[in-house]
């Protein structure tokens, strides 16, 4: 592809800053090995605002290596339409969709896709705590409303841990969602402009893939392909588009499901701004499909754009790859 002026953002106030740095410098030599001149873009340095550093930095494209909060939700890419610097992934709506589970959920169910049940609680339920989770049941699964990373995530298996677990959540949220828990294979699928690369097993150590399962080389054992039927790992992938376009997510994805033995499948979540750090399970399911990390990185880059129109640029792009979409995130097409 043509050479770009590439920033890749990273860092922010998020508190997955460290992983959002490892993902942004790899994403940085990948895009330098293909020759592109490339921007190391670190929100939160030097006491300087993001509208501040993404203007002086004069780029024809972003490469977004951010996650959790400012990252993740729709707010950098407000700030990028508005400042009309194409970038990667999702756009505002669908970048804040998936970063809230529970508008994410609600959307699952409205799209018939199928996504375990669930409350919320906020710090005034806790005094009645036991009636309102009722019959729900345990084990339950404890996490913020609008974190990622697996931050704050808990298991549940009595009142006093559920309690525990909300508490925990609230620390980093106003809401946190309690979900049933569902035993099963946790299954990971990844996508690339609506296109499915493949999927990866991940089977933790600790029986909870967490923070620490996620970012602990060694803690978690990663099986390419799943140890399912290849049928069943076809109906994974095919739940996971549906997902993605219930959402209107676009660019690099991963949706994270469960597989039960009893041939029930479940999605947790979509993952927008998916991690590219070396234990990251994106770049595991695109060498397995082929496709080495420095190609993923510029597969990536190629999706970039801009889905506001909000006026012409002050100067134009120096490529003719980036495009731009209409008012709102076309839906991608789904073979299902």
């Amino acid at each position: 592809m043509k050479k770009l002026r590439v920033g890749v953002v990273m860092g922010g106030p998020s508190k997955e800053r460290e992983v959002s740095l490892k993902t942004g410098e790899g994403v940085c030599e990948a895009l330098e090995s293909r020759g592109h001149d490339v921007v190391r873009i670190v929100l939160g340095e030097h006491g300087s605002s993001p509208d501040t550093q993404l203007r002086r930095a004069n780029l024809d494209v972003a490469f977004l290596a951010l996650h959790g909060r400012g990252g993740e939700d729709g707010c950098i890419q407000g700030l990028l339409e508005w400042l009309q610097i194409p970038y990667t992934g999702s756009g505002v709506l669908a970048s804040a969709l998936a970063m809230d589970k529970l508008k994410a959920k609600e959307l699952f169910r409205l799209h018939n896709v199928p996504t375990p049940p669930y409350y919320t609680a906020r710090t005034a339920d806790l005094e009645n705590l036991d009636e309102i989770h009722g019959s729900f049941g345990y084990p339950a699964i404890v996490k913020p409303r609008s974190e990622g990373s697996s931050v704050g995530l808990a298991k549940a298996g009595n009142l006093a841990q559920l309690e525990a677990g909300i508490r925990q959540a609230l620390e980093h949220d106003e809401f946190a969602l309690v979900e049933r828990f569902v035993q099963g294979a946790e299954i990971q699928v990844g996508l690339l402009d609506g296109r499915v690369l493949g999927a990866i097993e991940v089977a933790p150590h600790s029986g909870l893939y967490d923070y620490a399962s996620k970012y602990t080389p060694g803690a978690t054992d990663y099986f390419l392909p799943p140890r399912l039927a290849a049928t069943r790992v076809r109906g994974l992938m095919n739940l996971a588009e549906r997902a993605v376009r219930a959402l209107g997510c676009t660019g690099a994805c991963r949706v994270d499901l469960l597989a039960t033995a009893g041939e029930n499948e479940y999605v947790l979540e979509v993952n927008t701004l998916p991690g590219l750090t070396p234990t990251s399970l994106l770049p595991k399911i695109a060498a397995e499909a082929g496709m080495d990390y420095a190609t993923l990185c510029e597969e990536i880059l190629k999706s970039a754009t801009l889905h506001a129109r909000l006026g012409a640029r002050s100067e134009t792009p120096r490529t003719a790859e980036v495009t731009v979409l209409a008012e709102t995130a076309q839906p991608i097409a789904i073979a299902v």
